[in-house]
């Protein structure tokens, strides 16, 4: 049996057995005017934090999710665009797709506007998906990539890179682990499937991303989400798991490499109106500008003392300049 397997076999115990503590955080469980989330759906959670940002939804984006997990996220997109097969939900356990279904007919019950056919649900496979090329405006997954071994989950990036347009988003949430991890935890095919043992770096999960052609990378959060001990797992150590929020922009590959936002400012203090490094970023006095971390060294090259550069905050909110 595969990891895969493995994986599968669990998912398809949580849909016909709601597990609350599969995978999920304590993040509040967002509700936006007129949108109403049935139990249900909050208790089939099974992400480790949010891929349903308002920003990313405008004019009615055709969206993609992969992992259908109670249907909740399916819902929330539906929200931005309520269209027949305006959201594609795609999943490889048949008993998942069969507990959305019926989570969207409580749904419906409890939101006038909402209607089952707003969402097509496709039995898939992220490493080959069903979609067309450069089709969809917004594509998502929540907590399933870590799960994947390294060659499968850079064919997984490829799939959303490949079925995104111009522009497009995959916006992602996964755990992460700055520590390393032993064999028998990477080798533990029921960790991985938990959501923990395929956690790897922020850097090696962000060049993921962009070697598969990702030109923009915004890391929007990063949060606590698990603690491996020795008395409970096969580790010599406490291993310390967080949970991030990424978006990955189908932008044309800059010449000078990608840009990564990772929170980092710059804020230009000094005699004039403004700095102008001539290189398209102009920072007016004493205004914070948003930059990506390859902007952050080429202003730290200059060695003026009338700009200050903050560090990574892992909390990118928008407003940059690359």
């Amino acid at each position: 049996m595969s990891y895969l397997d493995e994986t599968h076999n669990l998912y398809k115990e949580a849909a016909l057995t709601p597990d609350v503590g599969l995978c999920c955080t304590t993040n509040p469980v967002w509700e936006l005017p007129g949108l109403k989330i049935p139990k249900i759906m909050q208790e089939m959670n099974y992400g480790c934090g949010s891929t349903v940002h308002a920003r990313d939804l405008s004019n009615n984006p055709k969206m993609l999710y992969v992992g259908v997990g109670g249907g909740m996220e399916l819902l929330q997109f539906s929200y931005f665009n309520r269209t027949k097969g305006g959201v594609i939900g795609v999943d490889v356990v048949d008993e998942m797709l069969e507990a959305s279904r019926k989570n969207f007919k409580v749904a419906e019950q409890e939101n006038d506007w909402f209607k089952s056919d707003f969402v097509e649900l496709v039995k898939g496979d992220a490493l080959n998906l069903n979609v067309a090329d450069s089709s969809i405006d917004v594509a998502a997954q929540n907590c399933l990539f870590n799960i994947f071994k390294l060659d499968d989950l850079k064919k997984a990036v490829a799939e959303m890179y490949r079925v995104l347009k111009p522009h497009g988003k995959l916006v992602m949430s996964d755990p992460t682990c700055e520590q390393p991890m032993n064999d028998e935890l990477r080798n533990d095919d029921r960790l991985r499937a938990l959501c923990l043992s395929g956690s790897i770096p922020i850097a090696e999960y962000v060049k993921i991303l962009t070697d598969a052609g990702f030109g923009t990378i915004e890391i929007r959060a990063r949060k606590p989400y698990r603690i491996l001990d020795p008395e409970h797992y096969p580790t010599d150590e406490l291993i310390f798991i967080e949970s991030i929020e990424v978006a990955a922009i189908k932008d044309p590959m800059p010449e000078d490499g990608p840009c990564v936002f990772t929170g980092r400012t710059a804020i230009y203090y000094g005699t004039e109106p403004y700095f102008d490094d001539n290189n398209g970023h102009i920072l007016l006095n004493n205004q914070p500008l948003a930059i990506c971390d390859k902007t952050a060294l080429a202003l730290t090259a200059l060695h003026r003392d009338d700009i200050y550069i903050s560090g990574s905050n892992f909390n990118y909110d928008g407003g940059g300049c690359c």
